[in-house]
């Protein structure tokens, strides 16, 4: 990678970051038999998870605040150039799904928009101004949260993100794979997972990635954990679109309530495929109108549902 007119010092930038450093002991890695090669490249991942668990006490401290706006209304946004961009899209998108999550309750914004997805868009990365009219056009409250992700963390789109979401007084995280990183100090929430040097020089898909996907992960499924979208470890918000998760859904609800397969079906019927709502009916042993109106109640927490049903 060279410098540009317009980035005459990126090149010293990237010579001290340690997702851009070379391994001269992996100079021959393309003479290595195919079988070593993936052995030390799964050797080099097994390291993410460490370097994710040392930034843990940041990691829960962001999520209890993303999810105590997210209870007043407030959306989880995404904001990311190229890899770390899709991984933040990747997130937003299965939470519908796996969460019944509402249109636009999270959402992944990448440099270049949708087009970037799958083919590189050039110098969006390097828009802070692309970021702002981004935000701008979600119109951001003091509700939202703008999570900026970048590996090297000195990406101008995610930083731009950053700095424009906490002006208009959003929650804002900022998600790196360097110390030190712009990213970071921006935001109010600083995360910094020091991967090290990648296994092919500057490839932050890999190692860099690997810990942006475990991180975001927890972001949203322990968010999602809060908010009361999960009873226990099972998905009871899960959206039945399809024969597979209509399965799942009859699953869960037989996990949760121990009930007859007749029992689950009635349920599921009688809740027009409302999992949490056909698990409330068979353990409060309520009509499904009741069941929804006590879920609305509890604001959708089926353990307070629960309780209240049985006072």
């Amino acid at each position: 990678m060279t410098s540009t007119p317009h980035h005459p010092d990126l090149l010293s930038q990237l010579e001290t970051l340690t997702t851009e450093a070379f391994r001269p002991e992996l100079a021959e890695i393309d003479r290595m038999a195919t079988l070593d090669i993936a052995r030390l490249m799964n050797g080099e991942d097994a390291t993410v998870p460490a370097a994710v668990a040392e930034r843990l006490p940041e990691i829960a401290a962001a999520i209890d605040a993303v999810a105590a706006r997210m209870a007043r209304g407030g959306r989880l946004v995404y904001a990311g150039a190229g890899t770390a961009g899709r991984l933040g899209v990747l997130d937003a998108s299965e939470c519908p799904p796996t969460f019944n999550t509402a249109p636009g309750q999270v959402v992944g914004l990448i440099a270049g928009g949708a087009d970037a997805m799958v083919t590189s868009v050039e110098g969006a990365e390097d828009s802070a101004e692309l970021a702002r009219a981004d935000l701008d056009a979600l119109a951001l409250t003091s509700d939202d949260t703008v999570v900026g992700v970048s590996a090297s963390g000195r990406t101008p789109y995610a930083i731009g993100a950053v700095e424009h979401a906490r002006a208009q007084g959003a929650l804002t995280i900022g998600l790196a794979c360097n110390s030190g990183s712009a990213l970071a100090a921006a935001a109010e929430h600083g995360i910094e997972v020091v991967t090290g040097p990648e296994l092919i020089t500057g490839s932050t898909r890999l190692k860099a990635g690997t810990a942006q996907k475990l991180v975001l992960n927890m972001l949203s499924t322990i968010t999602m954990i809060r908010l009361g979208k999960t009873y226990g470890n099972l998905m009871v918000d899960v959206r039945a679109s399809n024969e597979k998760l209509r399965a799942r859904s009859r699953r869960i609800v037989a996990l949760a309530t121990g009930a007859a397969d007749a029992d689950v079906e009635r349920a599921l019927t009688a809740t027009d495929g409302e999992v949490k709502t056909a698990i409330l009916t068979l353990l409060a042993d309520v009509d499904g109108p009741t069941a929804a109106r006590l879920l609305e109640d509890s604001g959708g927490h089926l353990r307070a549902a629960l309780t209240a049903a049985h006072d």
